[in-house]
């Protein structure tokens, strides 16, 4: 039977409340029973002026309108207030019912200029909620997978000048030009002198949005772009976080994001990283530090046809190499860039069967390079072939990978919104926070366990008591002279009987 629907619905005046309307197991509902967010207003209470000035937007209301934005993929803060206004579940998350006018989508922005720049707000709340699930015990931080993505900016990549910078020096350059000049001197050598002036290179900076940095990588597409240097754990819970221009390697901001997870966690037992992560200092810091590398293997760079680096055989006890003609190659010199090299004996070379699979040397010279940290590498391709190694490396795909997967594709961070480092950092901070708070909230819905705050429920219960002889008032069913006797009444009986109602100390 052919039904038809009038739409008499639309014009129904019904009576119920905000709660009835939001399905049980809602995302929004897990998120309220997994964390109380009234820790933001100690963070919050130093920014605020208490004397005088208009109220404010209540600071929940402006975090929990930006985790809306970032848990549900929400492309832009405008679009974001455009889903709250209809969305009944956004309404009740934020506590708002549907007659009260949900803030401009301005207004986060604004707070951040006047208020929030320049604090670390972010990091905090971010802090504040991987607490939370490290209370829970859902946090493994023995073993880090640590790994970086690159982030579109919100810049155009054909507007940009060229500028002359200097070159950034690489963090550990004094203790390797140190240990340069011990080697040279153990074999003979004369110290290098130390530089004076600092290389320079041109580079194309964005005219939109200067901070961010160009992005080279292969044959991927050349855009603007920043880099979020990312942590994780084996549950795929963001650690730490550090992010910088587009331009800048991985392994040079590695050290600082391992350091960040260390404030905030005891030393991990095993860090697995990719392949451009495979440096000699990388694996020195971590095995000096005893902590297990886990590092790919990485195919060697030979042109075709030669041998390969490992067909030469490096002999410590003599300090050479020795090579498929089983003739010895010895030291020359240490590098700036802390290569030892070792070279062949061109009168044995010249007359070699394996020459034209050895070197294209004019001279009939073959050298092969050592770097002064190249045991530590070694240990690293040891360590390659456990079983523990291997199987550490395999979850890679499902932690870290995962973490840029799903912040790109569900969390709307596959470009950004916002320009300049701070707030792209403030960004993705949220990002990440809203990422751990929606796995910990849907880990507790399942566990069928929920956080335990009496006091906030108390507080509640108290402000809809002290609005109930009020609303018997206005309906006529009480005098007002009556009013605050029955309020008085109802306090007496709460202070007589608190352990009906789990009533705090405090109170």
């Amino acid at each position: 039977m052919l039904n038809k629907q009038e739409a008499e619905g639309r014009y129904q005046i019904s009576a119920f409340s905000l709660d009835e309307l939001v399905p049980e197991d809602h995302l929004v509902r897990k998120i309220e029973n997994a964390i109380d967010f009234s820790f933001i207003y100690d963070l919050v209470e130093s920014l605020y002026c208490h004397d005088n000035g208009r109220p404010s937007v209540d600071p929940v209301v402006l975090v929990k309108i930006a985790f809306i934005q970032y848990i549900f993929g929400i492309r832009s803060m405008r679009q974001t207030i455009k889903e709250i206004e209809t969305n009944v579940a956004y309404r009740w998350f934020i506590g708002y019912d549907f007659s009260q006018p949900i803030p401009h989508f301005t207004t986060l922005g604004k707070n951040y200029v006047r208020r929030f720049r320049d604090t670390q707000l972010f990091e905090s709340i971010f802090l504040r909620i991987l607490e939370e699930a490290v209370h829970h015990g859902f946090v493994k931080p023995d073993v880090l997978f640590i790994d970086a993505t690159h982030v579109k900016a919100s810049a155009n990549k054909h507007k940009y000048v060229k500028e002359i910078v200097e070159e950034q020096a690489k963090k550990y350059q004094e203790l390797l030009d140190e240990e340069i000049n011990q080697d040279r001197i153990a074999h003979g050598k004369k110290p290098l002198e130390k530089k004076t002036e600092t290389s320079k290179k041109e580079v194309k900076v964005s005219t939109t949005d200067p901070d961010c940095g160009l992005f080279v990588k292969g044959e991927k597409e050349r855009v603007f772009a920043y880099s979020f240097h990312t942590a994780c754990d084996r549950n795929g819970f963001v650690l730490g976080a550090k992010v910088t221009p587009g331009n800048v390697h991985d392994s040079q901001v590695f050290e600082d994001v391992l350091n960040q997870v260390r404030k905030t966690f005891a030393q991990p037992q095993a860090v697995a990283v990719d392949s451009g992560y495979k440096t000699p200092y990388i694996s020195k810091t971590l095995l000096d530090d005893q902590i297990r590398p886990v590092m790919p293997y990485t195919r060697p760079r030979t042109k075709e046809g030669f041998f390969k680096k490992h067909e030469y055989v490096y002999d410590e006890y003599f300090d050479c190499y020795i090579c498929p003609n089983e003739q010895i190659l010895t030291y020359e010199t240490t590098n700036k860039d802390g290569y030892r090299i070792y070279r062949s004996n061109s009168q044995v070379c010249r007359s070699c069967p394996f020459l034209k699979q050895c070197t294209e040397s004019k001279d009939y010279t073959k050298r092969v390079s050592r770097h002064i940290w190249a045991d530590y590498l070694e240990e690293v391709d040891h360590l390659r072939h456990t079983e523990e190694n291997k199987q550490i490396y395999s979850k890679r795909k499902e932690t870290i990978e995962r973490v840029f997967a799903d912040m790109k594709e569900k969390h709307g961070m596959r470009w950004t919104t916002l320009r300049g480092l701070e707030k792209v950092t403030m960004q993705a901070m949220l990002v990440f926070a809203a990422m751990n708070l929606k796995k910990m909230a849907t880990w507790l819905w399942k566990s069928g366990r929920q956080k335990v705050n009496d006091q906030n429920t108390f507080g509640i219960f108290i402000k809809l008591l002290n609005k109930l002889p009020l609303l018997f008032v206005q309906r006529g069913s009480l005098s007002a002279t009556c009013y605050p006797l029955l309020h008085e009444r109802i306090f007496f009986f709460l202070h007589k009987f608190p352990q009906l109602f789990h009533i705090p100390a405090a109170f």
